[in-house]
């Protein structure tokens, strides 16, 4: 499965449309198969969720997202996990073991608690 942690440095970015890369990160088998960072492109509505598609992304972790979003993930069948704060190899190790956490997302303008991967929206 391949993840994309929305990352500032090496913590997970507030807001995954803005953050300064992205950390594409594919697990198999219980462990970390292989990690790669790209930059993320000019934020304009709707470019980001087909932009991680086609990178194979299965899954979209970051402190918040937008409701439009949320939706156009949705829609392409991509996982959505907000809420989760710390560093990257935090967040890696606890989706690891299970245990990724999302919660209340962290961007000003979404009103709503995703779920973690053992079901919601999550991954």
């Amino acid at each position: 499965m391949r993840v994309a942690f929305a990352v500032d440095g090496e913590e997970i970015s507030a807001h995954f449309g803005h953050c300064a890369e992205y950390a594409l990160v594919d697990f198999a088998d219980g462990q970390v198969e292989r990690q790669a960072r790209i930059p993320t492109p000019p934020h304009q509505p709707g470019v980001l969720p087909p932009f991680l598609r086609r990178r194979g992304a299965e899954c979209v972790v970051a402190g918040g997202m937008g409701p439009r979003a949320v939706e156009l993930f949705t829609q392409l069948g991509i996982g959505v996990i907000v809420g989760v704060q710390g560093s990257l190899a935090e967040a890696i190790e606890a989706f690891l073991k299970g245990k990724l956490a999302g919660g209340e997302s962290t961007c000003a303008h979404v009103e709503q608690v995703l779920s973690s991967p053992s079901g919601g929206v999550g991954c």
